[in-house]
């Protein structure tokens, strides 16, 4: 990350993956109750965030699909600023937002969510807005549930609609992550009438006391998407063949943990050439972490 008077560039939006995601209820307003651990990966997207001389919030990249005035960076930048108005009775000034855009949409691994985190922390360094971590938490969850995640910042065992954060120990290890080609709406899986819903609770302990925490409980969105998807069974068994594979979030990406860098490459290797696969190391805190926040 690189910061002047008047732009903060560089800035990483590292994705996420759902070691475990389990559903064990729903409330009254439809929200499903769940118990995930989030792993942060060592790979993403990049942001640019230069002030304008105006008051105006820009997104100058071209995202095919992506409306500027729906895209999470925007929304996420238009509730700082109405926050510092309100504290300050004046508006910052406007923003232009480039961004680099790796992560896939509908793939499972936090894109929108950790793009609108990065703006977030980025824009409230930038404009000296002077929020703590958790305002700006609260700030996020209404745009997406996973987003105060990215700005918790660590690995986290998560309960509630994905808010409630605890810091957990994961194993230090590589992933090898599939996209298999096709985006997963999380409503269609999370509104099917076959998706479990009634999951036994557990506790932070079973997930920190299990051997090398890899393997332990399952994805209860996986066979819904499997069902509605072919693509994402055929790649959840064909990395199965190589380790302990499942998909991430509501998918629609696959992954699997190994040892070391030289394992990924291996199995990188072999993975079918119709399908966009990479690596990444496990990340114990968010590269934009710090403890100002």
């Amino acid at each position: 990350m690189t910061a002047s008077l008047n732009a903060l560039n560089n800035c990483p939006a590292p994705a996420k993956l759902n070691l475990f995601l389990h559903v064990n209820g729903r409330r009254a307003d439809g929200y499903h109750l769940l118990q995930t651990v989030f792993q942060l990966i060592d790979h993403g997207d990049t942001l640019h965030f230069t002030l304008r001389d105006d008051s105006a919030l820009r997104r100058v990249t071209d995202m095919p699909g992506v409306p500027e005035e729906s895209d999470l960076i925007i929304r996420a930048a238009k509730l700082l600023q109405a926050e510092v108005l309100r504290r300050t009775g004046q508006p910052p000034r406007g923003v232009d937002i480039a961004i680099d855009k790796v992560l896939p949409m509908g793939g499972g691994v936090g894109g929108g969510s950790s793009d609108a985190a990065t703006t977030l922390m980025a824009l409230n360094q930038l404009w000296n807005a002077g929020l703590s971590r958790q305002e700006l938490m609260d700030l996020g969850l209404p745009l997406g549930a996973d987003i105060p995640f990215f700005i918790f910042g660590q690995t986290a065992f998560a309960e509630g609609v994905g808010e409630a954060l605890q810091a957990v120990q994961a194993p230090e290890c590589w992933y090898v992550v599939i996209e298999p080609g096709v985006m997963v709406p999380t409503a269609a899986i999370f509104g099917s009438e076959q998706l479990t819903r009634n999951t036994p609770l557990v506790n932070i302990t079973d997930f920190s006391s299990h051997s090398i925490n890899l393997g332990f409980g399952r994805n209860d969105l996986q066979q819904v998407a499997t069902n509605l998807f072919p693509p994402v069974a055929e790649a959840v068994e064909w990395l199965g063949a190589y380790g302990d594979a499942r998909m991430t979030g509501s998918g629609a990406c696959v992954f699997s943990a190994v040892a070391t860098e030289a394992d990924a490459d291996a199995v990188l290797a072999k993975v079918p050439a119709k399908w966009k696969a990479w690596k990444a190391k496990a990340l114990q805190r968010h590269p934009m972490f710090t403890a100002r926040l």
